[in-house]
């Protein structure tokens, strides 16, 4: 638990230097952070591990981060340099690992891709691996998304596919681009696969959600539909100044910092005090 929490502070301390970096005009392109969503893919490598295949979208900092890519080399990328992650020509979204197959920057464009790695595996027959794949909840209303999901309930293919579902689709509201409420409730039945809800925001869902698909899919081979409702603290983008959401709105949403909670009960259960946390953190804002 110790060793989740540092790694959710080691994302967020990334993505607020490169957003400085960034703001300093020594960084360019596109750059969409992570920042309130760190509990999910933190949840997910803590319970499938990091031997299976995973691809997400454009907001792939922190993936890169969990699967083994130091500091260092997503710096250089972020930088536009030869020694960064991807040669300096990928940018902030599109950082890579030997099991990471890419973030995207279609959006969607990387669902077909991870139905194609669950393919793979049924095709090689490798038991206990999966495909994962991320997208936003903008993506469900995408054709790529429609056309991957039913291809792999047809072909009982073992991907499991979470829509981090931060409640905006760049500057709109889920309720307004999405036709139903529950995504992956009310959407997975519809490719006879089962859809599950999860707390984004919460860590131990998150795990105890991610460690029963996970064994759930390894034993039958199926794939599964996931939602974890969750809740980003910027904007879509570094250049969206999020006007669309006030300030005591942003502020409420704070106080669910999944960061703030998990460290607030390994304090309450006596597995950490306050100090150790700040030495944590100061260590991981150095690292970065």
């Amino acid at each position: 638990l110790i060793e989740n929490l540092r790694r959710m502070l080691a994302i967020r301390n990334f993505e607020i230097r490169a957003e400085s970096a960034y703001q300093q005009g020594k960084v360019g392109g596109f750059f969409h952070a992570y920042i309130g969503q760190e509990a999910i893919q933190t949840a997910v490598l803590q319970a499938m591990g990091p031997e299976n295949w995973f691809a997400t979208s454009y907001r792939c900092h922190a993936l890169a981060l969990l699967l083994g890519a130091t500091p260092n080399e997503l710096m250089a990328e972020l930088y536009g340099r030869s020694t960064g992650n991807a040669k300096g020509r990928g940018g902030s979204m599109h950082f890579y690992t030997e099991r990471l197959l890419g973030g995207f920057g279609i959006v969607g464009g990387q669902v077909p891709i991870a139905t194609g790695a669950a393919f793979t595996i049924k095709y090689l027959k490798k038991p206990k691996e999966v495909a994962v794949c991320f997208l936003g909840d903008g993506a469900v209303a995408q054709g790529a998304f429609h056309e991957a999901l039913n291809m792999a309930a047809l072909w009982d293919l073992p991907c499991i596919y979470v829509i981090e579902n931060n409640l905006w689709g760049m500057g709109t509201a889920i309720d307004r681009a999405i036709s139903v409420d529950r995504l992956a409730a009310e959407k997975a039945p519809g490719y006879g696969m089962k859809g599950y809800t999860f707390n984004g925001m919460d860590f131990f869902n998150c795990y105890a959600g991610f460690q029963h698909v996970y064994n759930e899919v390894c034993e039958t081979n199926r794939p599964v539909l996931i939602e974890a409702v969750t809740e980003r603290f910027r904007g879509h983008s570094i250049s969206d100044p999020g006007l669309y959401r006030s300030k005591e709105v942003l502020k409420v949403c704070m106080q669910r910092d999944p960061i703030t909670q998990l460290q607030q009960i390994l304090i309450d259960e006596g597995m950490i005090d306050l100090e150790t946390v700040k030495q944590m953190d100061k260590q991981e804002r150095e690292r970065v």
